[in-house]
């Protein structure tokens, strides 16, 4: 069967990971607990194992600053500048990570910025918006435009290239954010502009906006409802914590009403995720109706941020591998 057929069945699981839950335990759902410090601190320990797994740029070669930028509330919050031996005037890329906008920081996403670094040239911002329970909805999403406007008025400070490409990417919750600045950014005209989106196994559509047109499309909530790692009662408990508004499109950035120009997107979607169809349909209305240049690799069979907790499979080495590639891609579609 192709990739996209499998992508679709019901139960299908990869036959790679098939044998590594014969011969090990099976990791417990995001969901299992409430106590969002200890979950805070799993999802750290697991992202420094998994980075130390799937190796990163020596420290020596990337250069780190952090820097504190205003935020609109009259706070402040983080981005950390990540910069290698070539990446003056390189192209900049902004990122955020996941962790259903209650879990993760700065470490999370910091092997994916360093590879930028090395392997494409570029500047990497990787920011620490505010979570949830403290910080409710829209606060990541505020935290994460004030963050890219940030970038765009200060590259004397971070040292990119904006002309070269200006991407903004985001993993699961921070592909929610990404997402959502895209249509920020197209809408107050942000100069230098936006040139390239980074969707990894994205959360942007909620069940309750659904366009009524493709609601035939959009079944993975039900069908994968009891999926490893990130499950219907996980997906309950970050809604809780965040206390988004579905019918907003900050909180479900698909249903903005026009998706006319947008940057050319990149998309990573795991067929075993609830958030699966999330990320079919909104590059499917991308393509077809908006006209955007759009590459998607799938992942059948594999749950939701199963490099995280497989690190060594070669199906998250292959992960690693695409992640460049597709930057690499929106860079060559600016």
């Amino acid at each position: 069967m192709s990739a996209s057929t499998l992508m679709l069945t019901t139960g299908y699981m990869d036959p790679e990971l098939v044998q590594i839950l014969k011969d090990g335990p099976t990791p417990a759902s995001l969901g299992d607990t409430t106590d969002i410090h200890a979950l805070r601190e799993m999802l750290l320990r697991k992202k420094q194992a998994a980075a130390g797994a799937l190796g990163t740029p020596s420290d020596t070669t990337i250069m780190e600053s952090d820097h504190l930028i205003p935020t609109r509330d009259g706070s402040h919050i983080t981005v950390r500048v990540y910069r290698g031996p070539q990446s003056q005037d390189g192209p900049v890329m902004v990122m955020f990570h996941g962790g259903g906008f209650a879990l993760g920081g700065l470490d999370n996403e910091a092997s994916l910025c360093k590879q930028w670094c090395q392997d494409l040239n570029g500047v990497g911002i990787n920011v620490d918006y505010r979570l949830a329970p403290e910080f409710k909805f829209p606060a990541a999403v505020y935290d994460g435009y004030d963050a890219v406007r940030w970038a765009a008025d200060n590259s004397s400070v971070h040292g990119g290239g904006l002309t070269k490409g200006f991407i903004v990417a985001g993993i699961s919750a921070g592909a929610n954010i990404a997402c959502a600045i895209s249509h920020l950014a197209r809408d107050d005209n942000l100069t230098p502009s936006l040139t390239g989106v980074y969707l990894s196994i994205p959360s942007i559509l909620s069940p309750e906006v659904v366009p009524e047109r493709l609601k035939q499309d959009y079944t993975s909530r039900e069908e994968n409802k009891d999926a490893l790692i990130l499950n219907e009662k996980a997906i309950a408990l970050f809604r809780g914590l965040y206390e988004d508004d579905p019918f907003s499109p900050l909180a479900s950035p698909a249903s903005f009403p026009s998706h006319a120009g947008i940057p050319p997107t990149y998309f990573q979607v795991a067929g075993a995720d609830p958030l699966r169809d999330e990320g079919l349909v909104y590059e499917k209305m991308l393509r077809e109706e908006a006209h955007v240049p759009t590459k998607i690799d799938l992942y059948p069979g594999l749950p939701h941020s199963f490099w995280t907790f497989w690190p060594n499979a070669e199906f998250s080495k292959k992960h690693k591998a695409d992640s460049i590639a597709g930057l690499r891609w929106l860079l060559e579609k600016e």
